[in-house]
């Protein structure tokens, strides 16, 4: 691993080689809205794309892809550049339904608030989101739970950029489908409250819970149909975001299936042997798929590793010792030794850090 390699790692970088974060296969319209927000602070637009090899005009080309990597790019530059608190949470609130094409019709035509989530959660990868997310029925209440796609670590500014846009867009594009009237019932938080925590408030209106064990909402249970329903309208948009999803799947390459494998087996991490087996393949035409993907297997072992190991120690009690053999070393030393590695911090100051 080289130096810069090395620094990427410490500051909380997502794995720069992974082809999901390469590929240009998503619509620009999250880095316009970064844009368009940085420009109400008189930033211009080349600022905020800097190294992105984008130009403002392409922002405007509904045939324009970017990629994660460029995404990374513009929230660093946006963070650089802005001094204005919450303009995260302003820049997602630009977010209308309209603004993620079929996927949004899609949402604007579910037959029920039911039809609409299910659609939603599927379907959510194709247009290159901040953050994954998961829906939890309950009886009278939805939560809705937000993992970042690249930024794991809830210490690092961009982790929490990825949260503030992703809950800012939800509410946006939501009330955009149900009406003025959806509202978050409360908000939950895994990182430490900043000092523009009162512009959360201020935007969602419900009690904001900050140092949790995860990001999300909750919000009052809906199931009756939505106004602007159609069926056939559904069904079309439904088959072209399921072809979307497909191309998005397929651009994951070797590595999105070898990364599925390792986090399915915790504790004994199979070889890259077994699974070249599993795969139908054999070890060296393996290893020369993820040279060309520009990863290997030892750093999709580690991004894994790391990932799970920041779960850990954020969500549970588990002792150093306990997350070392979860995440088969040998001992709580190596363990120790790898995570301050990957971020620059022990283990035991990562999960003592204040979040409250």
């Amino acid at each position: 691993m080289t130096m810069t390699d090395r620094q990427s790692h410490a500051n909380g970088d997502p794995k720069l080689g992974s082809p999901s974060f390469e590929q240009r296969i998503y619509a620009p319209q999250s880095i316009a809205a970064i844009v368009a927000e940085l420009a109400e602070q008189q930033h211009d637009a080349e600022e905020v794309l800097e190294g992105t090899h984008l130009a403002p005009a392409q922002l405007e080309i509904h045939t324009t892809k970017i990629s994660y990597k460029q995404l990374d790019l513009v929230i660093r530059n946006a963070l650089r550049l802005s001094r204005e608190p919450g303009f995260a949470l302003r820049a997602g609130l630009r977010m209308h339904v309209t603004a993620y094409g079929m996927y949004g019709y899609g949402l604007l035509s579910s037959g029920s608030h039911s039809e609409a989530r299910e659609f939603a959660a599927k379907y959510i990868r194709i247009v290159g989101p901040f953050c994954d997310f998961t829906v939890s029925n309950g009886a009278t209440t939805i939560a809705v739970t937000f993992k970042p796609m690249h930024w794991p670590d809830p210490t690092n500014d961009i982790h929490r950029f990825a949260v503030e846009f992703a809950l800012a867009a939800h509410l946006t594009a939501t009330r955009d489908w149900v009406g003025p009237q959806f509202a978050f019932s409360r908000v939950l938080l895994d990182y430490a409250e900043p000092l523009h925590a009162g512009l959360y408030r201020e935007y969602f209106q419900c009690p904001v819970l900050f140092g949790q064990s995860e990001c999300g909402y909750e919000h009052v249970r809906d199931d009756t149909e939505i106004r602007l329903a159609d069926s056939r309208t559904h069904a079309m948009t439904r088959e072209i975001c399921e072809e979307l999803l497909g191309e998005v799947n397929k651009a994951g390459g070797i590595a999105a299936d070898i990364r599925r494998i390792l986090i399915e087996q915790p504790r004994r991490y199979p070889s890259i042997e077994s699974i070249a087996e599993r795969l139908e393949m054999y070890p060296r035409a393996l290893r020369r798929k993820l040279e060309a993907e520009g990863t290997s297997y030892r750093d999709l072992l580690a991004e894994v590793r790391q990932r799970l190991a920041i779960e850990y120690l954020r969500k549970t009690q588990m002792t150093n010792e306990e997350i070392a053999g979860r995440l088969g070393y040998s001992d709580a030393a190596n363990f120790r030794h790898a995570f301050m590695r990957w971020t620059g911090k022990n283990p035991s100051d990562f999960r003592n850090t204040p979040r409250e």
